[in-house]
């Protein structure tokens, strides 16, 4: 009966969300589930194969790359409410086929999109008729001003290290004074991550924007406008200790977007098997010209954890991906 209630309370969740990007003008849209190149995430594709093509191809991660070339033909304003597909592990917040919300704007950045995404965030909540959340012995209150800091501002902040995030030696050797299980050939997005992973995004249960990633590990953000090369206009929301969304100032430099994608290939060739692929075609819609553009991706099922106050995804899925039972 509560999976009933909480798969009711979806869908009202999705219609709000829907009836929020239509009243703003946005389009919503379709755009291939399986692709010849994965983009637009750093994860691990599941993958087929088309006979009649002769050619492998991806289930997507995520519907990024497309959506912004719609930007790049004339479309404005787009969204699309997919299922993705990510060849990951399984735990309370995730499933490997799960929803994802995500959205584009032209003429905008991450500083709308942040208030943008707040403001959907109050409305969904408001017509779901939920004011306050109780979330693991924590109260979360949606109504007031969602925090903005940046993620070297919260690494001090919480593990008392100044660090240079772009710098691999230093966050090495801070992750070991953490106690943190990482090696010296890691990547520097890996060590990162289990930094904000073990030691910050706990602490963040409050609606709280985590600001300015480095370049490395944002791969399709634009450059800090403020003079700050090594950082990038994106943003992360955390609640209850979980990221709800992920945005930025798209990168629109055609140039610039092709070395970070050869990086990429790079740190695959490499072992890193979550990289990002050479997307050729993206970057030729890029050659074309894409206005400056904001976008963001909500996780929807983590959505509905929120406002249902259920502590598992398995809770909000009607059919979850389960361990096969012996026989």
């Amino acid at each position: 009966m509560q999976t009933k209630d909480n798969y009711i309370k979806r869908f009202k969740i999705i219609n709000s969300i829907r009836e929020f990007l239509n009243k703003n003008g946005y389009i919503e849209v379709e755009t291939p589930v399986l692709q010849p190149v994965y983009g637009g995430a750093n994860a691990k594709p599941f993958k087929t194969f088309h006979h009649a093509l002769d050619q492998e191809f991806f289930l997507r991660i995520a519907t990024e790359l497309y959506l912004k070339q719609l930007i790049v033909g004339g479309f404005e304003k787009v969204y699309e409410m997919s299922k993705d597909f990510r060849n990951e592990g399984i735990d309370r917040s995730h499933n490997p086929e799960f929803t994802m919300l995500e959205f584009y704007q032209a003429y905008a950045d991450y500083n709308f999109m942040m208030d943008f995404v707040e403001e959907m965030f109050k409305k969904v909540a408001t017509d779901l008729g939920v004011k306050k959340i109780s979330w693991d012995g924590n109260n979360i209150d949606l109504s007031k001003k969602f925090a903005r800091k940046t993620m070297d501002e919260l690494i001090k902040e919480h593990t008392g290290h100044s660090i240079d995030l772009t710098d691999s030696k230093a966050v090495f050797d801070v992750c070991k004074k953490l106690d943190l299980k990482v090696k010296k050939t890691d990547s520097l997005a890996k060590m990162i991550d289990e930094i904000m992973r073990r030691k910050i995004e706990p602490n963040l249960i409050n609606p709280t924007y985590v600001m300015n990633h480095p370049v490395e590990i944002s791969p399709l953000a634009k450059v800090n406008r403020d003079g700050d090369t090594d950082s990038t206009e994106r943003f992360e929301l955390f609640i209850a200790g979980m990221e709800f969304a992920n945005g930025f100032s798209e990168l629109n430099d055609a140039e610039d977007q092709a070395q970070r994608f050869h990086n990429q290939a790079k740190a695959k060739e490499a072992g890193d098997h979550e990289a990002m692929f050479y997307d050729a075609d993206f970057i030729r819609a890029l050659e074309y010209g894409m206005p400056p553009t904001g976008g963001c991706g909500i996780g929807i099922d983590r959505l509905v954890m929120l406002l249902t106050n259920s502590p598992s995804i398995r809770d909000v899925i009607l059919f979850p991906h389960m361990r096969a039972e012996a026989n």
